[in-house]
């Protein structure tokens, strides 16, 4: 088995709760608020635009030219999935240029960045691919049983597929090339996993203080 798929076999638990959570669980059926959706788009972001640059900074240090198409190509794909959370944000009124980014967050950007900028090449994929396999995941188990009707359909469109599974496979395998089964290693990619968990709380917990 690949290193790729121990990390992520090991963190089946937490992608399990991620699933069953009820953000995730109000996507799939529809019954999500508005609010916390629209919350979610603005919060998600602030995310990718520092996910873009923690694979420009991974790619500015890996030595084969391969791999430095390779991680601009996911940056790419990025920036693609940005203009989803645009089109969500003309339809809902949301200014993306006004985001507060909140502490799960901060959290989670300063983590990869650090990481990125500190770290080696495999580090930085391993902080990375949680993310990515996450929602390839959930887009997959969301659209079982056919993509629905409802106002997040969209979503579950997008995470579940055929062009989004080659990205998650792509940083896969420069985890398995440039990552080494550690425990730096292990303990980087499940905390990205709480990271993504504890995104979810923050974006279904907004309104309830209100």
């Amino acid at each position: 088995m690949t290193l790729s798929s121990n990390l992520w076999e090991a963190n089946q638990d937490i992608a399990q709760a991620c699933l069953q959570h009820p953000f995730v669980q109000g996507i799939g059926d529809g019954t999500l608020a508005r609010q916390k959706f629209a919350y979610y788009v603005g919060q998600d972001a602030f995310f990718l635009e520092a996910f873009a640059r923690a694979y420009s900074i991974a790619a500015a240090k890996v030595p084969n030219f391969s791999d430095f198409l390779t991680f601009h190509s996911l940056a790419t794909g990025v920036l693609q999935e940005l203009k989803l959370h645009e089109g969500y944000a003309a339809q809902w009124k949301i200014d993306l240029r006004c985001i507060k980014p909140g502490g799960a967050t901060r959290r989670y950007t300063d983590f990869l960045l650090s990481t990125a900028w500190s770290g080696d090449v495999g580090l930085t994929a391993a902080a990375m691919s949680p993310c990515m396999g996450l929602y390839a995941f959930l887009g997959k188990q969301l659209a079982l049983h056919g993509i629905p009707s409802h106002q997040y359909a969209g979503w579950i469109r997008t995470y579940s597929s055929d062009d989004f599974l080659p990205l998650t496979q792509q940083l896969e395998s420069l985890v398995d090339s440039y990552a080494t089964h550690t425990a730096l290693v292990e303990s980087t990619y499940r905390y990205a996993m709480f990271c993504e968990q504890d995104f979810f709380q923050a974006a279904w917990s907004y309104g309830s203080e209100q």
